[in-house]
């Protein structure tokens, strides 16, 4: 059986994120639900999505092949559930598949095609952008106890401040000193060589991945996570970083997500409760039109790449598409398109050689490559995002 992860029915409902990967490579909690799925199945998956994804992320098949959605998040009851479909099966959440077995993924599903087994439990699904940051807790928790489950923590140094130790795992090669730990509200998990530097501030639940750092002074508060190679500083409250992404200083970030490669400038502030305490809406690129979120606290959401210049000031609930460049005084629109450059006073178009040239400069930063196959994705969501920009 080979294991593959489809886009399902939620992509569009996800940009910008799904611009630039596929639906299953959002990080939520502390691993991407690939991630997620491969600890579960204790095997490789590969990925059943657009045709310009998937050099970087391709799809590999045999005869008999499990399809899944990717917007599901795995647990021990589905897995169950996956794990004993047949041939010509297709577990169904009301009329979604959440799963289906097949000899050819390649051909799109359809439900005269299988007989349907009902999953009536529940489980944890990604629909929308702010479902990342809303369910992060719950992922989180779950993570934690799959990825520590029989395993013992690194010790803590006896310069922090902690509570509920039992709830706090550090992997090796992680130094974190002269800092308060509070894990009673979640787990707290700080990865691979990731540095959390002296008097930070802590609150789970928390997760910093392989490589990331939390600088001096930070205010923390959970359920976040800061993804590998990631940098926070400032406050920080309920908001996911996918990976590489830079919150290094002073500023409030709250309720959001940040794609890959995003970097917010100095004393950058994000709104997230509107003064009138209203639901939030947020852009969504499917209707082209503003949809209720039923949240009262929603921040920023930034796609793959996109950065801001120092003391940008966001309204509650704006959404930033790939590659944008924001700068100036003043609040800019709480709909920014994809390959935008400017802010308040106006937006001209930021076109994919520059943008290059800045992701190839970020990227060298790490030790990391530009490659033509990140440039071709670009290349790709620049022409699709066009109807966006009136520039």
């Amino acid at each position: 059986m080979h294991y593959i992860l489809s886009d399902g029915n939620h992509r569009e409902d996800l940009f910008p994120f799904t611009f630039t990967r596929p639906v299953a490579d959002i990080r939520i909690g502390i691993l991407t639900i690939h991630e997620k799925w491969e600890k579960w199945l204790d095997g490789s998956v590969s990925f059943l999505t657009e045709d310009y994804l998937s050099e970087k992320f391709p799809l590999k098949k045999s005869g008999k092949n499990m399809v899944i959605n990717g917007s599901y998040l795995p647990d021990e009851s589905l897995v169950e559930a996956i794990r004993k479909l047949k041939t010509g099966e297709a577990l169904m959440k009301g009329e979604e598949y959440v799963a289906y077995v097949t000899t050819d993924p390649n051909i799109p599903f359809s439900g005269d095609d299988f007989a349907f087994v009902q999953y009536d439990s529940e489980c944890l699904i990604i629909k929308n952008t702010w479902d990342i940051f809303a369910k992060n807790g719950e992922a989180m928790q779950a993570d934690f106890d799959l990825i520590t489950k029989g395993r013992k923590s690194q010790p803590i140094s006896s310069t922090n401040q902690v509570l509920h130790k039992e709830h706090i795992f550090i992997e090796e090669g992680a130094t974190v000193e002269f800092s308060i730990l509070n894990a009673s509200t979640g787990p707290i998990y700080i990865g691979k060589n990731a540095m959390v530097m002296e008097g930070c501030m802590i609150r789970g639940g928390f997760a910093l991945c392989e490589g990331a750092i939390v600088k001096m002074g930070a205010k923390i508060y959970g359920p976040t996570t800061a993804g590998p190679g990631c940098k926070l500083g400032g406050e920080v409250n309920n908001s996911v970083l996918f990976a590489n992404s830079n919150k290094g200083h002073d500023g409030f970030l709250g309720n959001s997500v940040l794609g890959e490669w995003c970097n917010i400038g100095a004393d950058t502030n994000t709104s997230n409760l509107k003064n009138n305490y209203a639901e939030v809406r947020l852009w969504n690129y499917k209707t082209e039109g503003f949809a209720k979120t039923g949240l009262q606290f929603c921040g920023l959401m930034m796609g793959d790449h996109s950065k801001c210049g120092i003391n940008v000031m966001f309204n509650t609930g704006t959404v930033v598409g790939v590659s944008a460049n924001i700068f100036g005084d003043g609040f800019p629109r709480n709909f920014i398109p994809s390959f935008s450059w400017g802010g308040a006073s106006g937006f001209t178009g930021f076109k994919p050689a520059k943008v290059f040239e800045v992701a190839t400069a970020m990227m060298k930063r790490r030790n990391m490559e530009f490659t033509q196959t990140e440039a071709n994705i670009l290349e790709h969501v620049y022409e699709f995002t066009q109807k966006w920009r009136n520039y």
